[in-house]
């Protein structure tokens, strides 16, 4: 072999092999982005009591809002995607609860992560959401939020304290009481 042909063979080695790795990757994670998992079981996760990361958020529809605009009220941010059947499964319940609580001061705002837009509002139109959702098709806010999986839910209190984390599925009933013990405090 001339010299020529063992550089092209010892590079394109190392190149097959890394198409290689990728191609399973992908196959192995059924195409999501990093790996990020549904959840499809509800489990409140551990976390320290601390100030929420204020953050932007360009709307799905148009307009922009930020975390910090609703100090005063106890919010509830939902991290979601269309391709996500945990978040198409529990998408109803948060509808029909935000509804619920519309007159009380709870936002929900939802942060549709690694998505594809038009996807992203089609799913919107077909639940019926009328709580603000934005597009994080980066995932900064997700890795900012140190979201492991879709759905999960983090709840903000009035003075702005990430205070509760819950990932999976919610029940309207489990939804209630959290968004309850809240405006209690």
């Amino acid at each position: 072999m001339t010299k020529r042909a063992l550089i092209l063979v010892g590079g394109g080695i190392p190149l097959i092999a890394l198409i290689a790795l990728l191609t399973w990757a992908s196959i192995r994670t059924a195409g999501n982005p990093g790996g990020l998992a549904t959840n499809s079981e509800l489990v409140e996760l551990k976390i320290e009591a601390d100030t929420a990361r204020d953050f932007s958020l360009n709307l799905i529809g148009g307009g922009s809002l930020n975390l910090s605009d609703y100090h005063g009220q106890v919010v509830m941010v939902d991290f979601w995607a269309s391709w996500c059947q945990p978040c198409r499964v529990e998408a109803p319940t948060l509808g029909k609860v935000y509804k619920e609580f519309q007159d009380q001061s709870v936002e929900f705002i939802g942060v549709d992560v690694w998505d594809n837009i038009g996807d992203a509002e089609v799913f919107l139109q077909q639940e019926g959401h009328n709580y603000p959702n934005g597009f994080d098709a980066e995932g900064v806010i997700a890795i900012d939020y140190g979201v492991r999986g879709i759905p999960e839910k983090y709840f903000i209190d009035r003075h702005g304290v990430l205070v509760k984390k819950l990932s999976g599925p919610l029940t309207e009933a489990t939804l209630r009481r959290s968004l309850n013990e809240l405006l209690a405090r």
